[in-house]
């Protein structure tokens, strides 16, 4: 029964359940088979962790141990503790805690088929048959053969006795047919008084089961003996493992002697040398250090020495040299412990000494005597301040200067107005104490001098300012300038110590102490490579003569310190020769960003004596005194302020809108007034306009001429020219001839106004630009409302809208589109070019122009669209021909013909003709299609056709229509 289970089942006693379970431990379960498991279980293999106190089958084969012991398999299992003996068979001999589990399946283990086995099947078959034939022909051998044959054949004899049932690979206790061939249950019955039967029974069926198990047992004891020998071959090979670590054993003590013997003859001396060569390195650098100290001592008394002499820059670069070197080469000494907050301490002193100097130097530079001399006043200082304050990062330092041009140019003002009126017997000053008060008492010549001296000033003082922060500008773009070189010149560097620290990497640790090569060699053994590294690092080195196995550190100064402290000469415009350093510690960013706003700087210092500039002016302005002014003396103060912005933007290079937006506001009051009158005049010439024809006086036609000729200008009028010529019927430009309205042709001659007052006047350019697009939008808009929107027949009093109104509207129009391009033209040689977007008032004045003229055009093919719809619909196909229809049609068409042909040109007649004959072909193809005529060659489409034909050439007949492509033959169904 045991052998029909995978593994022994192992009581878990200390569970809550107590039930058995198997185990599940791949490892465990899945062992490489051992020889003689049974009889040696823990024999030496070679590992100490196989050792173990069991018997062995050599030393203890005549002692008695436990593995004597024998008891049958039911004996072992049966349970003691058990009062009485059950009659279930599981429960007697597994116990009463018995519980039947399924054995999980082995997740490591795959699911083996048949279909595994087919290859080898394959191959031993073909074998199997050679080996029973070869076993049939040869005989045994030996007695001893025979023997094996007899005991093989009797364990299969007895083997034979046990069922087949139990030697099924599929054999399971937990099927009911398995169980109940093994333990039939009928023999179990214990009803009807056959109680001694069934108990019968049972022993029995318990005792066949018994022997079963004894037979199992006696072949697995006899296949265990055949292997016997296994195990001595196990253990003869064990003795000569043992013999081959013995003698390895003492042939590793032996090299450890000779290696200890090399040790002491060839390696100790060696090492020795080292050792002694990097202690005297490391005495040359505690004694480099103690110089270091000593030079660090004495920074304090060195810096009050610089600043005395105001030499801020030497004092900032040796008191950062001396910081960098506290946080590198001294850190942890104790008694620089309070050096560093001092040295900190020192330099935001520094910081406040530096902007208070700053602040001194602006004031006393701006507030000299405004002369005609813009020499910088101290450059060496100003120098020296803009590296300190570079060096510390106080990048608004600008806004110092900016502040003092602001109240400068205020005493400015105040200065010029006080010397003017001291000089003025009829201002008495007593009386009027304002300055304000003082200067509207003054009348147009005094101010207009007083005027023109500020403006003087102001010039001087914006060249002074000017020289002074170009001085300041060309500081930040040296130090900027310098950063780039020194860039450019570290990029090849890095490259070389990259190269350097892979040749680092190739040396190797010492073996004796762990000392590192490079620690125990002087810089003078180190390989080339490295040599060249130390020497870049030490920009001054003063070695001392050494010997090959040491070498002398550079004395005074560290690499830290050397490396950072490089300086460089550079030279101002003004020749001012600065060292410079490479600590500055500003980015390109910053440094751009600065001399930006120091550029900008100068631009607000024109803004500043602008807005200073208006404030004057409004101040004289305030009792109308402007306003009150001639044209003459208004032409001459816009000359002066339009000199001054000239001069202010070739001094600084950037145009300030205050002063010229005071002078364009005065522009505006008079463009306001010029639009207003002429927009005025033209609203009433619309309103009373009838819409007629009128003749061109000779001035006109001159005018027109002149703008031909490409200048826009108002030609003086000759009178006596003017009585000898007569009006014309049309204006001829061009060589074209345009029929007009009066209202238009003293449009022409107010857009004309429009350019020359911009030629006179050009701070008014936009402007007038703007007032002249509103007036063709109004003229437009209004135009289209009095004819298209029949406004005329209210306004004038017209009795109703002819098409020769709208033809003569729209030549009108024609005339005003043809100016436009040559106004544009104009007006954009007068504009700046970020003024040019302006100029799309034209594109959408003459887009709108475009769509009046457009819309006119479907009028006037709206009017014969609907004649055509009322006549045609009546139309019948019958005689006579020319039937009345067509003859009306006809009549129709010739009047409309006469009413255009003159106010059009040839060519727009012909294309307005072309649309309205194809509205006559449509209307004409529906009817047709109505009364079912079709072009079949019959009595009706004759009757058609001559009617066409009619009409055909009564339209051919008109003037400049002969030629027209009329295509009647579209007005048929085409035949699909």
């Amino acid at each position: 029964m045991a052998s029909s289970h995978s593994s022994s089942p192992v009581p878990q006693s200390k569970s809550s359940d107590a039930f058995f379970k198997k185990e599940t431990d791949a490892s465990k379960r899945f062992r490489p088979v051992q020889s003689l498991p049974d009889v040696c279980p823990k024999e030496p293999t070679g590992d100490a962790s196989n050792l173990c106190d069991s018997p062995s089958l050599v030393v203890d084969q005549h002692r008695w141990t436990i593995y004597h012991s024998k008891v049958n398999l039911p004996a072992a299992l049966n349970d003691p503790r058990l009062a009485k003996r059950e009659s279930d068979f599981f429960t007697k001999t597994w116990g009463v805690d018995f519980v039947d589990t399924e054995v999980t399946p082995s997740f490591y283990l795959p699911q083996i088929t048949k279909e595994h086995f087919a290859s080898y099947q394959q191959e031993i078959t073909p074998r199997e048959k050679i080996h029973e034939k070869c076993k049939n022909i040869c005989p045994p051998k030996d007695t001893f053969d025979r023997t094996l044959l007899h005991t093989h054949d009797k364990s299969r004899t007895d083997l034979e006795q046990v069922p087949k049932i139990f030697m099924k690979p599929d054999f399971a206790l937990e099927d009911s047919i398995t169980f109940n061939a093994v333990l039939p249950w009928s023999h179990f019955n214990t009803a009807g008084g056959k109680g001694n039967r069934d108990a019968a029974s049972s022993k029995l069926l318990q005792e066949k089961l018994s022997h079963y198990l004894d037979i199992v047992e006696v072949n697995i004891a006899h296949q265990i003996s055949l292997r016997s020998e296994a195990f001595f071959h196990a253990m003869t090979s064990q003795h000569e493992l043992q013999d081959y670590l013995r003698k390895t054993s003492q042939a590793v003590k032996l090299l450890r002697e000779k290696i200890s013997k090399i040790d002491k003859v060839m390696c100790e001396g060696s090492l020795r040398v080292l050792r002694l060569s990097l202690t005297r390195n490391n005495c040359i650098k505690a004694y480099n250090k103690l110089k270091l100290m000593a030079t660090v001592h004495q920074t304090q008394p060195t810096v009050q020495l610089l600043l005395s002499t105001s030499e801020f820059v030497g004092a900032l670069d040796l008191i950062a040299t001396t910081q960098e070197v506290l946080q590198q080469e001294l850190q942890g000494v104790h008694s620089f412990r309070h050096l560093g907050s001092q040295l900190c301490e020192l330099e935001k002193l520094i910081d406040k000494m530096m902007i208070a100097e700053f602040s001194t130097y602006a004031r006393n530079d701006l507030n000299r005597p405004l002369e005609d001399d813009c020499q910088i006043l101290e450059e060496e200082r100003l120098v020296s301040l803009v590296f300190g304050l570079l060096k510390q990062r106080k990048l608004n330092f600008y806004e110092i200067y900016g502040d003092e041009m602001i109240i400068t140019a205020k005493n400015i003002i105040k200065q010029c107005v006080v010397n003017t009126v001291s000089q003025m017997e009829e201002i008495d000053t007593e009386v009027v104490v304002k300055l304000a008060d003082q200067m509207r008492m003054m009348n147009f010549p005094q101010w207009f001098d007083l005027l023109k001296n500020i403006f003087s000033k102001f010039t001087i003082f914006l060249k002074r300012i000017k020289a002074t922060l170009n001085v300041i500008r060309s500081v930040v773009l040296l130090v900027l300038d310098k950063n780039q070189k020194t860039r450019e010149l570290e990029e090849p560097l890095q490259k070389d110590s990259a190269k350097d620290s892979a040749v680092d990497t190739e040396v190797a640790y010492l073996t004796h102490e762990g000392l590192f090569i490079s620690d125990a060699f002087g810089e003078g053994d180190l390989p080339a490579v490295a040599a060249d590294t130390a020497s870049q690092r030490n920009v001054s080195p003063s070695s001392e003569p050494c010997s090959s196995d040491s070498v002398s550190e550079p004395e005074g100064t560290t690499d830290s310190s050397s490396s950072k402290e490089q300086t460089s000469s550079s030279v101002t415009p003004g020749g001012v020769e600065m060292m410079m350093t490479d600590d500055m510690k500003l980015t390109d960013l910053e440094l751009g960003k600065l001399a930006n706003n120091i550029q900008d700087l100068l631009y607000n210092a024109s803004d500043i004596c602008h807005d200073r500039s208006v404030k004057f002016l409004m101040a004289r302005a305030k009792d109308g005194f402007l306003e009150k002014l001639n044209s003459s003396e208004f032409v001459a103060l816009s000359r002066l302020m339009e000199g001054f912005i000239l001069d202010t933007e070739q001094i600084c290079g950037r145009k300030s809108m205050s002063l010229r937006g005071a002078l364009q506001s005065q522009a505006n009051r008079f463009v306001n007034r010029f639009h207003e009158e002429r927009k005025t005049k033209l609203s009433l010439l619309l309103d009373n306009e009838r819409w007629k024809q009128a003749e061109v006086p000779v001035e006109f036609q001159d005018l027109v001429d002149s703008v031909s000729d490409g200048r826009i200008s108002l030609p003086e009028k000759k009178a006596a020219a003017a009585e000898e010529r007569k009006p014309t019927e049309f204006l001829v430009v061009e060589g074209q001839k345009y029929a007009t309205v009066g209202t238009v042709l003293l449009l022409i001659r107010i857009i004309l106004e429009y350019c020359q007052c911009v030629d006179n006047i050009p701070s008014i350019t936009t402007d007038m630009l703007t007032r002249l697009s509103d007036l063709l939008k109004y003229f437009n808009s209004r135009s289209c409302q009095l004819v298209l929107g029949a406004g005329a027949l209210q306004v004038v009093g017209l009795k109703t809208i002819t098409t020769k109104n709208l033809a003569l509207s729209s030549r009108c129009l024609q005339l005003i589109v043809h100016y436009i391009p040559i106004i544009r033209a104009h007006f954009e040689a007068r504009l700046q070019p970020k003024q040019f977007s302006m100029l799309r008032h034209f594109d959408h004045i003459t887009k709108d122009y475009h769509d009046h003229i457009a819309e006119i055009s479907a009028k006037l093919v709206a009017i014969m669209d609907s004649l055509f719809d009322k006549l045609l619909s009546k139309y019948e196909v019958k005689a006579p021909v020319p039937s009345a229809c067509f003859r009306n049609i006809c009549k129709q068409m010739a009047k409309m013909h006469e009413a255009i042909s003159e106010l059009l040109p040839e060519e727009q007649t012909q294309m307005l003709f072309l649309r309205i004959n194809a509205s006559y072909k449509l209307h004409l193809k529906r009817q047709l299609a109505h009364l079912n005529v079709v072009n079949d060659g019959g009595p009706q489409n004759g009757l058609v056709t001559a009617d066409v034909a009619f009409y055909t050439g009564n339209l051919q007949a008109l003037k400049g229509l002969n030629d027209l492509d009329l295509n009647m033959a579209e007005i048929w169904e085409q035949k699909r």
